[in-house]
C-alpha cells in the first residue's frame, strides 16, 4: 500500500504491491518493484531501482544513480550516496536462474559514500560511514570509519560525525554530550549515554 501522503512523481514506475510510507518521496525514472518495502519521511532520488526483496526503514535516503537489489535492508536513517553499488550473488553467471541471493544490512544511521561498493553479505554498522569510492569486503563495525580498496578502518565516529580520540582514557565525551567506551581489544564501541 502506498499511503495517501506519499509523493510519487509521475515519472516513476511504481508497481503494484509496494510499501511506500508516509511523506516518502520518489522522484522522476525510479523503478520500485512489487513487494518493496519503504518505511517513511524516505527521499528516493532519480535514476534509481529497488527490487522486490528489499527493505528500507524510515528516513533513508537513497541518491541517483543507486540500484538496490534483492537481499537489501536499511535500517532507519540510512544514507546511501550516488552511484553507490550492492551486490547479492558472489559467483554470477548468465542465464543462472538459480543463486544464493546474500543478505546486505546497512544498520541504524549508517552513511555509504558516493560510488562506494558494497559486496554482498555484509553488515555495515550503526552510524558508521564509509568513505567515497571504497570496496566493502567484510563487516564494518558500529560508528567506524572506513574507507579504501578495500575499506579499511580509520578511526571511531560519534553520531554526530565527529572523530573520537581514545588517548589516555577507554571513555570518550562528545560535544554533543553523548559518551562512548571501548573495549579492551580495542574492536568495539559502546554508547554509554
Amino acid at each position: 500500500m502506498i499511503h495517501s501522503k506519499a509523493k510519487i512523481h509521475s515519472h516513476a514506475l511504481v508497481e503494484e504491491n509496494v510499501e511506500i510510507g508516509e511523506r516518502t518521496r520518489v522522484w522522476a525514472f525510479s523503478h520500485i518493484l512489487s513487494g518493496a518495502i519503504i518505511g517513511e519521511d524516505c527521499n528516493i532520488c532519480d535514476h534509481t531501482f529497488i527490487e522486490g526483496k528489499v527493505i528500507l526503514g524510515n528516513r533513508v535516503v537513497v541518491k541517483c544513480g543507486v540500484y538496490l537489489w534483492d537481499g537489501v535492508t536499511a535500517e532507519d536513517d540510512v544514507f546511501i550516496g550516488p552511484a553507490a553499488v550492492f551486490t547479492n550473488d558472489l559467483k554470477p553467471r548468465s542465464q543462472q536462474h538459480e543463486y544464493e541471493c546474500l543478505k546486505t544490512l546497512l544498520k541504524k544511521g549508517c552513511s555509504i559514500g558516493a560510488n562506494s561498493t558494497i559486496i554482498a553479505g555484509n553488515t555495515i554498522g550503526a552510524w558508521a560511514l564509509v568513505g567515497a569510492a571504497s570496496v566493502v569486503t567484510r563487516n564494518i563495525p558500529d560508528y567506524a570509519v572506513v574507507w579504501g580498496n578495500p575499506a579499511k578502518f580509520q578511526y571511531w565516529i560519534c553520531e554526530c560525525t565527529q572523530k573520537m580520540s581514545f588517548e589516555d582514557s577507554k571513555e570518550f565525551i562528545c560535544n554533543c554530550g553523548k559518551t562512548y567506551k571501548l573495549n579492551s581489544e580495542l574492536t568495539k564501541i559502546e554508547k554509554c549515554r
